[in-house]
This record gives structure tokens, C-alpha cells and sequence, in this order.
């Protein structure tokens, strides 16, 4: 049952919850063809051995991930991929489903954002087509090329949290309602009055 008077704010993970699988690395690949991508994961090879090790962190991986793959680029490269990568990719990436829970939720008028750890700026056009806000990781852009590191924190655990907290204010103003899938969200899906755990199947 909604929480009485309190607007409600639905918040989304998109990886794997709207999605049957990761976003950002089937868009590197995408982006920078077949053989760039090969030969820039190579290079990763080392620090992924290192993060099942247990001796970097998830997220440490990801940085290296996006410095060795995004250092350099064009802001307006990266759109302009983004946007082909969304028109593309749409059918085979987004679960019908979790489409269709989107929409129930903007329809119903309620606060609709997605919050991801996927760049920002690969989500913006997933997030215009869905019409809903969009909170996810930030990616560092100086006079419009990105540096290859992110603007803050990656935006997972905890962050998702702080983040809709930054935007939204006290989440006890709200009746918050949370769908998510991984480890990543256990702080959101706990804040919620009505968590979602991989609600979304087909």
C-alpha cells in the first residue's frame, strides 16, 4: 500500500533490471568496432586477474576500464554513439517487461528516475525514450573531451542513495519504490517501502 499523502518516487536500475545484460560493454564495443575493442580489453587482461584476486576493487577495475578506453574522446563522439547505440540496440537490450513498468509508473504520475552505474551519458538517450529523469556515473569532461576519469563516484551502493538524496532531498518524504537486481542496489532496495528484487524477467 502507498505510504498515505507522500508522492511516490519509482527508481530504477537499468543494468540487468531493465536489461537482459550489461549496457557499457556491448556499447565500447560497438562504439570502437571490433578490433580496437579487442585490443584495448587486452590490455585490461592484468587488472582483471587482479580484481578476481580479490586485490583491486570493483569499481578500481572500472576505472581502468574506462581511462584505457575513453581517455581523449569527443563528448560529441560519445553522443553521437550513444544515440545510434540506444536506436540499435533497444530491442535486444530492454526487457519488454521492465519497458512496460517504466511506462505503468510514468503514466500513474509518479517521480520516475532510473539510477545506474553505467556513464551517464550512454543512459541519456535510454532515459529520453523511457521519458523518466536519469541519475547514473559521471564521466569527467574538460573543454569537451573526456579525461578518462569519472566526475565523483561510481554510482552503486551507498552512492545510489546519496545521489537520489543530493536531487530529491530526505527520502522519508517520499514513498519510495525500487527495482533493482544486484548487490549494487541493496542500499536503495532497503530504503524503499516497496523493493522490487529482479521483478522484471521477460
Amino acid at each position: 500500500m502507498l505510504s498515505a499523502k507522500k508522492p511516490v518516487l519509482s527508481v530504477f536500475d537499468f543494468d540487468g533490471t531493465l536489461t537482459y545484460r550489461d549496457s557499457f560493454v556491448p556499447f565500447l564495443r560497438y562504439a570502437f568496432g571490433r578490433y580496437t575493442f579487442i585490443s584495448k580489453l587486452a590490455h585490461l587482461l592484468l587488472p582483471s586477474l587482479t580484481y578476481l584476486l580479490g586485490r583491486i576493487s570493483r569499481d578500481q577495475l572500472k576505472e581502468q576500464l574506462i581511462a584505457r578506453f575513453l581517455t581523449g574522446v569527443s563528448k560529441a563522439w560519445f553522443n553521437e554513439k550513444a544515440e545510434a547505440f540506444c536506436k540499435q540496440h533497444w530491442d535486444k537490450l530492454l526487457r519488454p517487461s521492465g519497458v512496460q513498468g517504466v511506462a505503468a509508473e510514468v503514466a500513474a504520475g509518479h517521480e520516475v528516475t532510473l539510477c545506474s552505474a553505467s556513464p551517464e551519458l550512454l543512459l541519456r538517450p535510454f532515459a529520453a525514450k523511457l521519458n523518466v529523469k536519469l541519475i547514473a556515473t559521471q564521466l569527467e569532461v574538460v573543454d569537451g573531451y573526456l579525461t578518462g576519469k569519472l566526475a565523483g563516484v561510481n554510482c552503486r551502493c551507498a552512492s545510489k542513495v546519496e545521489r537520489l538524496q543530493a536531487i530529491y532531498g530526505e527520502l522519508n518524504q517520499y514513498h519510495v519504490r525500487a527495482w533493482g537486481d544486484s548487490a549494487g542496489d541493496k542500499q536503495l532496495l532497503d530504503v524503499a517501502q516497496d523493493p522490487h528484487w529482479r521483478y522484471f524477467q521477460k
